[in-house]
């Protein structure tokens, strides 16, 4: 699974780091963010890159996105 750890880091950060780790076409993929416009537009665009996503809320100010690719 590849992982991308983006907390810390505002829009359009995070959504350019799991475009990169998406140029290796993984299976699966975890983002992590620690704000909810940067978890928003992630989710939004794994799903448009054809991943079902996973959002994990465990911790105040941290998501864990897990992009699943569909087959």
């Amino acid at each position: 699974m590849k992982l991308v750890d983006a907390r810390g880091y505002s829009c359009p950060e995070p959504v350019i780091f799991t475009k990169r780790a998406l140029a290796d076409d993984p299976s699966e993929i975890m983002v992590i963010v620690d704000n909810e416009t940067s978890k928003i537009n992630v989710e939004r665009f794994l799903r448009v890159a054809g991943y079902r996503v996973e959002v994990d809320h465990e911790q105040p100010n941290q998501y864990s996105l897990k992009g699943i690719k569909k087959t």
